[in-house]
């Protein structure tokens, strides 16, 4: 039976262990792109590297909206989907500096 995960839930699961997420993109031509990504959670954002001249990193810069799929491969299988707009930085500093003034 499914059963909905609360915010707290969801989380919870995306910041337990090393899970790899699946993100989905939208091509310039209207073409889904989805590729895997290892990411971490700082505070409520969900933070991954990728390089500006890759199809995902092109994707992100034009379209500015993402959604990412990340599963438990194990018994339930359960899964957490996200969607949202993107906040793209061009270095880890750019990153650490943005999170400084906004806190």
């Amino acid at each position: 039976m499914m059963r909905t995960m609360s915010d707290d839930e969801h989380r919870a699961f995306l910041a337990h262990g090393t899970r790899t997420g699946h993100l989905a993109t939208v091509r310039s031509d209207g073409r889904a792109h989805v590729a895997p990504v290892w990411f971490t959670m700082d505070g409520e954002d969900i933070v991954f590297m990728t390089g500006a001249d890759t199809v995902k990193g092109r994707n992100l810069r034009r379209a500015g909206r993402a959604a990412m799929s990340v599963d438990d491969p194990a018994p339930p299988y359960s899964f957490v989907h996200v969607e949202g707009a993107v906040d793209l930085f061009d270095s880890g500093d750019d990153y650490a500096d943005a999170e400084q003034v906004t806190t």
